[in-house]
């Protein structure tokens, strides 16, 4: 079953650290902000996911990712991330959320790619392996642990 594996926050940039939970409100999660609010934030990118898989695979490549170095919310487990579409509904925790777009890599991650290699989980280069973001539908707390579900599929086409 595809679980919450760290819920991350940070006052701004990357790493994002873990935390025991968080409120997500239509803004983001409680304790979070951004260092580019025109790029990041906001009640279309509320949330930011990325797979622990896809972790594990960069990874196994040699880069020195670790959950939330490169600024994800929610780092998901056992969730099939090559499955999700613009408009899909996750229940994640208490939190309901719609994934609105693939998110584009900057430099500021680059840290954590071998050769500052970043633009590795580019949406146009790997759209199976890059960070969602998701705007709130329902608030909620999410902490480790929590179920990860689809619940609606590409509802909403205009996202």
């Amino acid at each position: 079953m595809p679980t919450v594996l760290q819920v991350n926050t940070s006052p701004g940039g990357v790493p994002k650290l873990a935390v025991a939970e968080a409120h997500v409100g239509r803004e983001g999660l409680s304790g979070d902000s951004v260092n580019h609010p025109k790029v990041h934030g906001g009640p279309e990118r509320a949330v930011c996911l990325f797979s622990l898989e896809l972790i594990q695979a960069l990874q196994a490549e040699g880069h020195p990712i670790f959950p939330g170095a490169i600024g994800e919310n929610l780092t998901v487990s056992g969730l099939d991330w090559p499955a999700l579409e613009v408009g899909d509904v996750l229940d994640v925790g208490e939190a309901r959320l719609q994934l609105t777009q693939r998110v584009e890599p900057c430099n500021t991650i680059a840290a954590f790619f071998a050769d500052r290699a970043f633009k590795r989980i580019k949406p146009d280069r790997a759209p199976d392996e890059t960070r969602w973001y998701a705007r709130v539908l329902t608030e909620g707390i999410v902490r480790p642990g929590d179920a990860v579900s689809v619940v609606e599929s590409g509802v909403d086409s205009s996202v």
